[in-house]
């Protein structure tokens, strides 16, 4: 049986668990960049506005530094702003 701790979503954009946060820092993976690469976790819509500082966290807590010392990754908003309107027409239309 699964620990509930392991169920919890750290990132929603991509699904992905805590568990297999803390799989990836037992592998031995050390940043951010390094877990995004390899889960995608900060890759979807939101660009890992919600999950970089979960992800520091759980870096934080594996290797028992300051959370002022896991080095945070930047993230990309889109380019250019595009409206609600404009997606649905694409969508209508498609």
């Amino acid at each position: 049986m699964k620990n509930k701790d392991s169920e919890i979503i750290i990132c929603r954009c991509e699904d992905i668990t805590r568990e297999q946060i803390l799989e990836c820092i037992s592998e031995g993976y050390e940043t951010i960049d390094e877990i995004k690469c390899v889960t995608r976790a900060g890759m979807g819509p939101c660009q890992g506005r919600t999950c970089r500082s979960l992800i520091a966290a759980e870096l934080s807590g594996a290797y028992k530094v300051p959370m002022e010392d896991v080095v945070m990754t930047t993230f990309r908003p889109p380019s250019v702003p595009v409206s609600l309107g404009t997606l649905a027409d694409a969508y209508d239309n498609g």
